[in-house]
């Protein structure tokens, strides 16, 4: 059997650097609390290792509030403004791992928000990353997720300028579809692509791959928005297509007719869980 593991499969640069950022302040403060601002990835491997190590994770300004001391960290898909000023009042030590990505869009729509014109957001609304830039974004903002969203869109004022932004994972192909779609309502528009470049990567590459296997694997947490993507992607390339969190998800006796098998992952897989996979497909066929 041929494996094709997808080279861009794994971690990216945000989710390398914040999974880093907690395991440095593991190891500079020993014996201080360090808590996580929602979980820090989705990843439960990863997430269950780092609650190993004492690190626990916050999943409200209410438990923000209920804190004295100790060290907060912001999650990679960051956060609202009002959870930093909140972190200022409490006076409690901030150590922000949003990624350099998500914090470009934060900055984008407070900017434009200031200026007067109408936020839309390109993504999912239950998303962390899209409330977190919700959060930036004032109180005139709109979430799109769907074709049928942007076609129902209206802005109240036609003469307010429209601010149009991305969720960073979100499926390029669909943001370009919701573009073109809300671009035809003429209104004064700027548009800003803020999907990231190894998303859009990532994507390609598995949807190339999906096309030329007989069954594709993909690796992720369920919670994962850029993992449900590439499995959405994967599967309208290739019927066999399975979505795992790790190796104890899947049944090898599903390959046992195929000749090639192609591989990828999330970007909050580990490199251990990826190999682990590869490894006993290779093995095992």
């Amino acid at each position: 059997m041929k494996v094709e593991l997808a080279k861009t499969a794994g971690f990216c640069f945000g989710v390398k650097r914040a999974v880093d950022t907690v395991y440095r302040q593991i190891e500079a403060h020993p014996d201080s609390p360090i808590y996580t601002y929602g979980p820090i990835i989705h990843n439960e491997e990863v997430i269950k290792d780092m609650k190993k190590h004492g690190v626990k994770v916050i999943g409200s300004a209410e438990e923000l509030e209920n804190l004295d001391s100790g060290i907060v960290i912001i999650r990679s898909h960051g956060v609202a403004k009002e959870v930093y000023d909140l972190l200022t009042e409490k006076g409690l030590t901030c150590v922000d791992a949003t990624c350099p990505f998500v914090k470009k869009i934060h900055k984008i729509v407070q900017e434009q928000s200031a200026q007067g014109a109408h936020i839309v957001v390109i993504g999912n609304s239950e998303h962390p990353e899209v409330q977190g830039i919700k959060g930036w974004s004032g109180n005139d903002v709109t979430v799109i997720q769907t074709v049928e969203e942007a076609k129902s869109f209206q802005l109240k004022n036609k003469k307010q300028k429209l601010c149009v932004v991305s969720q960073t994972t979100f499926n390029y192909n669909k943001f370009k579809d919701i573009v073109e779609i809300i671009e035809k309502k003429r209104y004064d528009i700027l548009v800003l692509n803020t999907i990231c470049s190894a998303t859009k990567e990532r994507q390609e590459e598995a949807r190339d791959i999906a096309k030329r296997v007989d069954a594709m694997i993909v690796i992720g947490d369920k919670r994962s928005s850029n993992t449900r993507k590439l499995f959405e992607i994967c599967s309208n390339a290739c019927a066999d297509t399975y979505y795992i969190q790790t190796l104890d998800d899947f049944d090898m006796n599903q390959l046992r007719s195929v000749e090639t098998v192609g591989i990828t992952a999330g970007a909050s897989t580990p490199k251990k869980i990826i190999e682990e996979v590869q490894n006993n497909v290779r093995i095992n066929f």
